[in-house]
């Protein structure tokens, strides 16, 4: 194996990473071909076996490669696209290099989290010298879940304890141990079609993703689909009800449920299930920052009695030490300050964007935060096209989502949460100068 592993400013296993990304991405290992097991390549490279290990797991996240039990590591089909497509990504990449104000992301602010609160936890972990000796637990730090445990049944009123929670880096790793454990189900229903990462999990496993008559329903209720929609009440119960009918099991994947200005939060899907039949699946993504990749789900009684005879396959993705960090950060109290501080500074935020764009288009545009928050609503009459308004946009520096429908309305879709509130009125500016003058009409 022809490897360079000379450069020491780039951690050993993200030198692994490359070398396989650049192999993947560059066609010369195709789709459906195995590469070398962790023992084999650990041997040829002369690494510890820890070091391919964490390497492979960072392939296997970002949809590179895919874990067959009691088989090895295979290319998938997702990668081999990417490889295809890579003159397209290079000039994507090329246009979002230029983006000065980002709405269209789910970045975080930089006043939303304390990072000096979080380094004296890390601090705290790291002196923790005879625990971080050995490998995380499969299932994630026990009293990590513990801490969960309490905290989800006390916020969402979701059935479970320690015993019925595995932790993973990132959802899509834990979406890779669920394939395996729906066995004999192959059909999926995404209700969210802009989670692409998770339905290219379930693609490259085989699965049917666009389907009707699904055996698995993947449901986001607390963020519908990409402007922060919330499912209410009653379509949540009827969701439970036919489903349970049809003996369908449903992912609840409740990303984004601590945000909800406007309305009192809705129940889980899994409490009002009484924990039957769905697999919940929460993140601590948005909640403190993006790159803290801890995540977890609840597996109902039948799918954990499966999950404790393949648990040894499966190595513990996320940071040990990130896990004992979060653990006392939970307990501590520390969750709910910054769900808080989140809930303050988002919600002025928004009315901050809000009033903004109203000063600087005036009664040519409606516009209205949405339910989580954290969005905000532009409706306005042009000629120009959804595509042509973005395309625009980006070019002068802004990224955002719009839509445009039947009858020449355009609904523009901002999120407030990663750019400076000081930097709203020139990158609203950017917007009104990107729309022709002569295509917008006063909404009536």
């Amino acid at each position: 194996m022809q490897l360079q592993l000379e450069n020491k400013e780039i951690p050993l296993y993200m030198r692994v990473y490359n070398y396989y990304k650049e192999m993947i991405v560059g066609g010369k290992i195709s789709s459906g071909s195995k590469i070398p097991s962790i023992r084999r390549c650990a041997e040829e490279l002369q690494i510890s076996r820890t070091t391919v290990e964490t390497a492979y797991m960072s392939l296997a996240a970002d949809g590179y490669i895919i874990s067959k039990a009691q088989s090895g590591f295979y290319v998938t089909e997702f990668a081999f696209s990417k490889g295809k497509n890579k003159t397209a990504n290079l000039i994507i990449k090329h246009e979002l290099s230029n983006i000065k104000y980002d709405f269209a992301s789910a970045g975080a602010d930089m006043e939303s989290f304390n990072f000096d609160l979080w380094r004296r936890y890390i601090k705290s972990a790291l002196r923790q010298d005879k625990r971080l000796l050995s490998y995380g637990e499969p299932q994630g730090e026990h009293e990590l879940r513990e801490a969960l445990s309490e905290y989800i049944g006390r916020k969402r009123n979701v059935v479970c304890n320690a015993d019925s929670i595995v932790v993973g880096a990132g959802i899509q790793s834990l979406l890779h141990i669920l394939c395996v454990l729906l066995e004999g189900k192959k059909k999926i229903s995404f209700h969210n079609t802009d989670f692409k990462q998770g339905i290219a999990v379930f693609r490259d496993h085989g699965w049917d993703t666009s389907c009707e008559d699904a055996d698995i329903i993947y449901a986001t209720p607390s963020h519908v689909n990409s402007w922060g929609e919330v499912m209410n009440v009653h379509d949540r119960i009827r969701l439970v009800g036919s489903a349970s009918k049809k003996n369908q099991i449903i992912i609840e994947d409740d990303y984004d449920n601590e945000f909800s200005y406007f309305n009192r939060r809705t129940p889980s899907l899994q409490s009002i299930a009484s924990g039957k039949n769905v697999i919940y699946i929460g993140t601590f993504s948005r909640m403190l920052i993006p790159s803290i990749r801890i995540s977890y789900m609840v597996l109902p009684e039948d799918l954990l009695n499966k999950y404790d005879k393949i648990r040894s396959e499966y190595n513990q993705t996320a940071s040990k030490t990130e896990q004992i960090a979060l653990c006392q950060f939970i307990r501590d109290g520390h969750l709910d300050s910054q769900i808080r501080k989140q809930t303050k500074l988002y919600s002025a935020k928004s009315k901050n964007l809000t009033e903004t764009i109203k000063k600087i288009f005036g009664d040519s545009v409606n516009v209205f935060p949405l339910e989580n928050g954290l969005h905000i609503k532009m409706e306005f009459s042009t000629k120009m096209t959804a595509d042509e308004l973005m395309k625009k946009t980006t070019d002068n520096g802004v990224s955002l989502n719009a839509v445009k429908n039947n009858h020449g309305i355009m609904s523009v879709i901002l999120s407030c949460t990663s750019i400076k509130t000081e930097d709203f009125y020139d990158a609203v500016n950017i917007i009104k100068s990107s729309i022709d003058s002569d295509s917008v009409r006063d909404i009536i």
